[in-house]
């Protein structure tokens, strides 16, 4: 963790684990896992599940204490793998403390980077932001301020290829299990994409699907919106049509002028991306597809 970061920390929660899995869907799927976690004397404080009848696959998402701080993840893992097994499960087990390590990339716009920092550096969601990708050097002295490393990677049509070689090796150096695109503005290759899958989380100005390209709230001035809002979702090589993960708007009117939607958007996509980046470090979004299942 960064120096000077207090995450909120309950030292009741030390011993807590949660799993989250995905397996076709049948009867005694929660029967298995709850008499699993009896037998061990773990205590259920969370448990969330539902069915997905488009694809029959069965989700779910439990939080629960093991009664001791110095909890044996592996050990865990290893007992629940003949459950596992025999239900076909797609899963995950980890310390419910454990800080999700997060790389975030940013241009030239600062609004939803700030906020995220802000709440980051409050303790507010349960990342380790182990550095900050820019293809600019506008916002390196907001990242000095927080104390985060700041790694400038221009691109360019003739440089993106090192670019993204260079993305990879802070990836592997720093072990980043989450990229947060904080208003990047490039698009990754279709490659990076795939090896990044559900790893990878974007903002994104919608409710304003006409309005594309340069100065989105300025043509949406020009006619007139009633509503704008934002969409949080996961990077694929399909641009902007990954798995949505949050969506909200605000109401907007003829009282308004183009910069006071620039101002609104701006408050919309910070808050929408902060929720997303907050939920995925609780371990509260499982893919379904094109789709998320999100336990929020």
């Amino acid at each position: 963790m960064s120096d000077g970061v207090t995450r909120r920390v309950n030292p009741e929660d030390e011993g807590d684990l949660v799993l989250t899995l995905s397996c076709p869907d049948r009867p005694g799927i929660v029967a298995a896992v709850s008499q699993h976690l009896f037998e061990r004397e773990a205590n259920i404080e969370e448990s969330q599940q539902f069915s997905d009848h488009r694809t029959g696959r069965y989700f779910m998402r439990v939080r629960f204490d093991t009664g001791t701080a110095d909890v044996d993840v592996e050990q865990w893992k290893r007992e629940f793998d003949s459950v596992a097994t025999e239900f076909e499960m797609d899963w995950e087990l980890r310390k419910a403390l454990t800080a999700y390590r997060m790389l975030v990339m940013v241009s030239k716009f600062g609004h939803v980077l700030n906020d995220l920092l802000f709440r980051w550096k409050s303790g507010q969601i349960n990342a380790d932001i182990v550095g900050i990708v820019s293809n600019h050097t506008d916002l390196e002295p907001m990242a000095r301020s927080y104390g985060i490393p700041f790694h400038h990677v221009p691109v360019t049509r003739d440089t993106k290829a090192e670019a993204e070689a260079r993305l990879r090796e802070l990836v592997a150096e720093h072990d980043v299990e989450l990229i947060t695109l904080a208003r990047y503005m490039q698009v990754l290759s279709d490659d990076l994409c795939r090896d990044l899958g559900g790893r990878v989380i974007n903002i994104h100005h919608s409710f304003l699907p006409s309005f594309k390209g340069a100065k989105p709230y300025h043509q949406a001035y020009e006619r007139g919106v009633k509503v704008i809002g934002a969409t949080a979702h996961y990077v694929t090589a399909d641009l902007d049509e990954g798995p949505i993960i949050e969506q909200d708007i605000q109401r907007v009117d003829h009282r308004m002028g183009a910069e006071d939607l620039v101002a609104a958007g701006e408050e919309v996509e910070s808050r929408v991306f902060a929720r997303a980046v907050k939920w995925h470090c609780e371990s509260r979004i499982l893919l379904s597809g094109d789709r998320t299942i999100v336990f929020s």
